[in-house]
């Protein structure tokens, strides 16, 4: 694996867990069995199904709230509903950030490309 030596601020704690967790990523060969990284389009067409799929049922989520809406539903009904909503969101952007570190990250890093660990940070602190 690639040497990975990062320089960071100790209160930056955001900073230091993405790093160990790329780190411990790249220290294991986990990079190795991700699917993308492999070029595998048999597994990367799976992958990619299952983003969609979920992606269709966040789109059905939302085009049932419309229809709340127009027939006048209580609204705690559609809070509940748009709740759900958001929880699909952050669950499928948990996965493609997950995809993202262990697939994109490790190869940048694999490469001599430490700066990506700045734009994961970055990443992770709009998703708080």
């Amino acid at each position: 694996p690639a040497k990975l030596e990062v320089r960071f601020e100790e209160e930056d704690k955001i900073f230091k867990a993405v790093y160990h967790a790329i780190k411990d990523t790249m220290l294991k060969g986990n990079s190795e069995n991700i699917a993308i990284y492999n070029n595998s389009t048999q597994a990367a067409e799976k992958e990619k199904k299952e983003l969609i799929t979920h992606l269709n049922r966040i789109e059905g989520q939302i085009n049932g709230i419309k229809k709340m809406i127009t027939e006048n539903r209580y609204c705690d009904d559609v809070l509940i509903q748009l709740s759900a909503v958001n929880s699909s969101v952050k669950s499928l952007a948990n996965k493609l950030i997950e995809k993202h570190l262990n697939g994109c990250v490790v190869r940048e890093i694999e490469n001599g490309n430490t700066e990506i660990i700045a734009d994961v940070i970055n990443l992770i602190k709009r998703f708080q």
